[in-house]
């Protein structure tokens, strides 16, 4: 699926988003490459700003889509049960336990 990003949004994160990623290299990171590191971490620690940017720069969809495919693992629990409302999932992908047990 290619993005079509909206010219008055620009290519590189808002440098309001800076405190979000404290432990990345922020002027290197790029929205379209590195989506799926912009999507979650936004989720787990962004506010309404935030949040309201990512469905501005990919669509609510594509956002949506992701966190549908991301282990419920890597989102924090008050993340995942806020954006379970706020996007309409119903279901998170948690991985069986036990499924693959060696005997």
């Amino acid at each position: 699926m290619k993005l079509e990003i909206s010219p008055s949004i620009g290519t590189g994160l808002p440098d309001f988003f800076r405190p979000l990623f404290w432990s990345y290299d922020f002027d290197s990171l790029d929205p379209v490459k590195h989506k799926k590191t912009v999507i979650l971490n936004t989720i787990n620690y962004g506010d309404l700003k935030h949040w309201s940017w990512i469905i501005r720069f990919y669509g609510r969809e594509v956002v949506k889509d992701m966190l549908a495919a991301l282990p419920a693992t890597e989102l924090r629990p008050q993340a995942r049960n806020l954006a379970g409302v706020f996007f309409g999932l119903d279901n998170f992908n948690y991985a069986p336990r036990g499924a693959h047990r060696r005997r």
